[in-house]
């Protein structure tokens, strides 16, 4: 749906964080005198307030009666369609959208890379683009990474290539993307989608309903390589022999070896991995990958992943406050292994199950584990006779200051402590960008300086 077709409807958008803002300033340059409808918190409508707009209407109450009142709903991406009110207003015929969708409606001709996948997307997604630029092609790097693409919607000159990030939330909003991009699948985000094959379903939607031209995905993830995917769809495959791999440290291209990643700043395999999908993308647009490789080594990491922030006696302080998952935690102890380390781990608990954490603490058990966050007592509870039985430290915070305390203890002015929580932020925190930052503070380093995404925007 193009911004124009919402020229007299009835129109709300609901939630007003930075994908909401981004919307209303998209339909008020294209359509200034249409009436709409923002829902959002009491402290957001002071802000809308204060712009004065006469055709605006401001509600901090929504439920599936108001909502039915429209015919169009432009809703954030974290608000989930499968939950009241939602789906009590589509019973009734309201259709919501997403900014992603409206942008993709917007410019349906301009040649995008889409990524999505549980972990590594913001960092596959990043890599695209820096490789491109690289290759001096104007290119934008935005979506879920941190620049809602309705921030980006006239831009001059336009980009060669769109680098874009997808969540599982967006991924079903692409269309017709050049290059459709998939990591891996690991339980995410259950609350939102409600059951693992819907998350699944959602994710695959970028391959199964937006019709990309060519698929990169990953042979070594099993949920994707036994995956039905659309008979007629052109699929690049890495991590695999035939394709973009690893041996060891080494790089790979087919037969061909193409560098040692050794000193590349993409710390861990599955980092390295993540490098291999960005050079099958670039690849699949039919530039020559191979020459671009060695770009990589001027390649900035993301902030609040896997991301040293520095020393203080004697102990390292890792902020991965990206880690949503029990799987990502495991990856970021793959990265110091040998280490002295105390893992932080626990946030908002959405039901996922920490078995394989639990299974590897068995066969390879960090120096601690300090739990934290509302499943925290959960977590400690499934690991508390792993702990006796193999001789870590298992300890129960209820704050952060108080994790950072207990890991300092524990190390003794040696070793390293890891914040990979496996867990989303909130409630404690808004996002996973506010947790890295308070973890920053209490370490003692600048959470000012730990944060911002390079190369957003065009360039």
């Amino acid at each position: 749906m193009k911004i124009s077709e919402l020229e007299g409807k009835a129109v709300a958008i609901w939630g007003y964080g930075r994908e909401g803002r981004a919307a209303l300033a998209a339909l008020r340059w294209r359509l200034p005198r249409q009436s709409i409808t923002v829902f959002c918190s009491e402290a957001e409508a002071e802000t809308l307030q204060a712009m004065e707009d006469p055709n605006l209407v401001i509600e901090t109450e929504v439920d599936g009666e108001k909502l039915s009142a429209f015919e169009v709903v432009i809703k954030s991406p974290g608000i989930s369609p499968y939950t009241s009110p939602a789906v009590d207003a589509a019973l009734h015929g309201t259709q919501f959208i997403g900014g992603t969708a409206l942008w993709f409606a917007e410019n349906p001709f301009e040649r995008t890379v889409c990524v999505t996948g549980t972990k590594g997307k913001s960092t596959v997604t990043a890599l695209i683009a820096h490789l491109l630029r690289s290759a001096g092609r104007r290119t934008a790097l935005a979506g879920n990474i941190g620049l809602p693409l309705l921030e980006l919607l006239d831009v001059e000159p336009a980009p060669q290539y769109w680098a874009i990030e997808l969540s599982s939330y967006q991924a079903s909003e692409a269309v017709n993307p050049e290059v459709a991009v998939v990591l891996n699948f690991y339980p995410e985000h259950l609350d939102w989608h409600g059951t693992e094959q819907r998350y699944f379903d959602d994710k695959m939607a970028l391959l199964t309903k937006s019709s990309p031209r060519v698929a990169v995905l990953n042979a070594g993830d099993p949920k994707l390589a036994e995956a039905e995917l659309p008979p007629s769809l052109r699929v690049i495959w890495f991590n695999d022999e035939d394709g973009w791999h690893l041996r060891d440290s080494e790089l790979f291209h087919g037969r061909q070896r193409v560098m040692d990643t050794r000193g590349l700043p993409l710390p861990g395999r599955h980092n390295r991995l993540n490098l291999c999908a960005a050079l099958a993308a670039i690849e699949a647009l039919g530039l020559d990958a191979e020459s671009l490789a060695v770009h990589a080594h001027t390649f900035k990491p993301l902030p609040h992943r896997l991301q040293l922030l520095g020393a203080r006696d004697g102990i390292e302080y890792v902020n991965d406050s990206i880690s949503t998952t029990p799987h990502a935690s495991l990856a970021a102890l793959d990265c110091h292994k040998g280490r002295r380390i105390a893992i932080l781990v626990g946030g908002y608990d959405r039901g996922v199950d920490w078995g394989v954490f639990a299974e590897r603490m068995v066969l390879d058990p960090p120096r601690a584990v300090i739990t934290m966050g509302q499943n925290g007592p959960r977590i400690h509870e499934r690991l508390k006779q792993i702990a006796v039985n193999k001789h870590f430290a298992l300890a129960e915070a209820t704050e952060m200051e108080d994790a950072l305390r207990l890991g300092r203890e524990i190390l003794e002015s040696e070793g390293v402590i890891l914040l990979s929580p496996g867990a989303p932020s909130f409630p404690r925190y808004a996002d996973y960008v506010e947790r890295g930052r308070h973890f920053a503070k209490l370490a003692g380093f600048d959470p000012k300086q730990i944060s911002s995404i390079p190369g957003l925007g065009v360039s």
